[in-house]
């Protein structure tokens, strides 16, 4: 059940190596970082007009978080992956697999015609994004700092996970087993394309678990088994990545911008220092 960790070679210097390695090998690339608490003109001028109408329903700073995000994940799909310019990106949507809705399924790349496959997740101003190619894949980053609003665990979790983290004796033990689950269970729920207008409480992801785990989904739309990992964003962080259970799975990659690719040993993936 463990990915295998591949030595990095010249080709995957250039965009079409890079993308040639994600659907050869089943790869998995995470990249993190942070945005401005200010909306930055650059960064609205590559947006569509979705993308802008949506940021303007938001007030500072999460309209300057949603809209540096979105302007992060163009450059980074356009530099490192397409050979296009950011703003020529179109994004549609896969069909809901619950209800067939082009409106809210999995989020895709429309032009340029691409096998890639993505997923983006925001905490505040923080960001990750996993790239692969020619497979459903999700990802999910949570900060673990502050509290939970009171009533949340019995809205997250099942009553197998609520038994057992109503018998933890410490509050950060608790916290930190409702931060696993949720991040474990949005991660899958953004791989379904059905998101967490699902019922939480019906999709169990063993939280009390080391990963990586083999989670069964079996709700509403895409079911099957879907292999799911913890990825070390470094302190206070929290996430989670899942792509399909029985395909093959290459390894994950952690990467940093400006620097080259970083590995996680076995399925885990180590953040290790970033670099200046």
């Amino acid at each position: 059940m463990e990915s295998t960790v591949h030595p990095v070679d010249s080709s995957d210097r250039t965009v079409r190596g890079r993308r040639g390695r994600l659907a050869g090998t089943g790869t998995v690339h995470i990249w993190h970082g942070r945005v401005a608490d200010e909306l930055v003109p650059d960064d609205l001028a590559l947006l569509d007009d979705e993308e802008l109408r949506l940021t303007r329903g938001r007030r500072p700073p999460f309209d300057a978080h949603y809209a540096g995000a979105h302007a992060v994940l163009r450059r980074l799909l356009a530099d490192h992956y397409l050979g296009r310019s950011p703003g020529a990106i179109q994004f549609g949507r896969h069909s809901c697999p619950a209800c067939g809705d082009r409106t809210h399924g999995r989020p895709r790349i429309v032009r340029p015609a691409t096998s890639l496959e993505f997923s983006l997740s925001r905490s505040g101003p923080l960001w990750a994004l996993a790239v692969t190619a020619g497979a459903a894949v999700g990802v999910d980053i949570e900060s673990s700092h502050g509290s939970p609003p009171d009533g949340v665990s019995e809205l997250v979790l099942s009553d197998r996970e609520l038994a057992r983290m109503r018998a933890m004796r410490h509050a950060d033990g608790r916290q930190e087993f409702l931060l696993r689950s949720w991040t474990r269970k949005e991660a899958v729920l953004k791989a379904v394309g059905t998101g967490i207008v699902t019922d939480l409480r019906g999709l169990d992801v063993l939280p009390a678990d080391a990963d990586p785990v083999v989670v069964e989904h079996t709700g509403p739309g895409r079911r099957g088994s879907w292999l799911v990992e913890e990825v070390n964003l470094g302190p206070g962080l929290v996430a989670a990545l899942a792509r399909e259970a029985g395909r093959a799975t290459g390894p994950v990659e952690l990467r940093v911008l400006g620097d080259p690719p970083r590995h996680g040993r076995g399925h885990r993936v180590q953040a290790g220092e970033e670099q200046d």
